[in-house]
This record gives C-alpha cells, sequence and structure tokens, in this order.
C-alpha cells in the first residue's frame, strides 16, 4: 500500500510541475523570472548539482521567457538524500526537491535535519500526527492542513529558527519593538 501511494504521489508531483506556466509576473502566471543573472546562475548550479545528488523527474533548464528574461523551467528533483546539498540549502527558484520518507516519523527527523526553519507544513486527517508536528517540527511558522505561504500581516509574526532567524520579522503585534534597544539600568540607593 505504501509503495503504491509513493508513486501516486511522484505522479502527481509531476503533473503538478509539468503544469506550471511561466511568463510575465504581472499576468499573474505562477513562475516568472529570477530576480538577476547571478541569481539565475545560481540555480542553474544547484539544478546541475541535483544531477548528481538525484533525478530531474521535470524541468532543469533554461527557458526563454519575455524580453529574453532570466526564465528557468519549473524543476522537479527526485531520489535525492536527506543529507544532499539541494536538500540542505536554500536554492530560491523555481527548484522542488522531493524525498521518500519511511514514515511520519522519518518525515519529521528529515524536516528538522537542516539549518533552516522557516516555514513547515503538514497534510494529514491524523489528529494525533498534527499534535506531533506541533510539538515537534522545528519551525516558526507551521501550517497544518494549508498551505504553507501567506502569513496573515499583523497576526503572524514571521520568523523562524535556527538559520532562519529568530523573533518576529514581521507582521505581528511584537516586530515593532524590534526597532528598539533595550536597557536596564541598576543603581545603588545609599541609606542616609
Amino acid at each position: 500500500m505504501a509503495a503504491r501511494e509513493s508513486a501516486r504521489v511522484a505522479v502527481a508531483l509531476v503533473r503538478g510541475v509539468e503544469a506550471l506556466r511561466h511568463g510575465d509576473p504581472a499576468t499573474n502566471l505562477p513562475i516568472g523570472p529570477v530576480i538577476n543573472e547571478s541569481a539565475y546562475n545560481k540555480v542553474l548550479k544547484y539544478i546541475n548539482i541535483g544531477r548528481t545528488e538525484g533525478r530531474i523527474a521535470v524541468g532543469g533548464h533554461e527557458l526563454t521567457g519575455p524580453d529574453n528574461g532570466y526564465f528557468i523551467a519549473p524543476t522537479l528533483i527526485t531520489d535525492v538524500a536527506p543529507e544532499a546539498r539541494v536538500s540542505q540549502e536554500e536554492i530560491f527558484g523555481p527548484v522542488l526537491v522531493a524525498l521518500r520518507a519511511r514514515d511520519f516519523d522519518h518525515a519529521l527527523a528529515i524536516a528538522n535535519n537542516t539549518e533552516y526553519g522557516l516555514t513547515g507544513a503538514v497534510y494529514t486527517n491524523s489528529s494525533t500526527k498534527l499534535d506531533q508536528a506541533r510539538a515537534r517540527f522545528h519551525v516558526g511558522n507551521l501550517y497544518l492542513n494549508r498551505k504553507c505561504t501567506g502569513a496573515l500581516v499583523g497576526a503572524h509574526p514571521f520568523g523562524g529558527f535556527n538559520m532562519s532567524g529568530t523573533d518576529s520579522k514581521a507582521g505581528g503585534p511584537d516586530y515593532l519593538l524590534l526597532f528598539t534597544q533595550g536597557k536596564s539600568i541598576a543603581e545603588r540607593v545609599r541609606q542616609s
């Protein structure tokens, strides 16, 4: 059963990535160009690293976009070990790295085995697994049974664990205090 479920997820991922359209982000397409030539080269470098650490299931190449912008095909890299560079480093491009976990505990171990911990998401019908995620998933923003983007300004303090930072980064009521500098003053009062 687990093997069939895993294969179904893999097929759905491939189809989902293949269906992504690219182009001018002002036209509300899901994939736009990366910001500049440096980012473009960096993402392509990670894709090449992914070729050696796993398998390119979809994409993995440059695209020609409007005005010859810095477009890269949405890319899915599979069959990757949790310790691989493409699993451990932030790529900041249209690249999804899919890792296989034996079970839920293993998935949490994989997710927590990185220097980063900004955002995570868990989808399950199991209230026990949701409770386990609340207690053991080391991220600053944990989304349960919903997409893992879209923190609400004014409601969600946006900050993470480890190299993803600590404290609120934006959005929460405590954010403004981060622009202040705390000062402690102690004075010995002499008795007369």
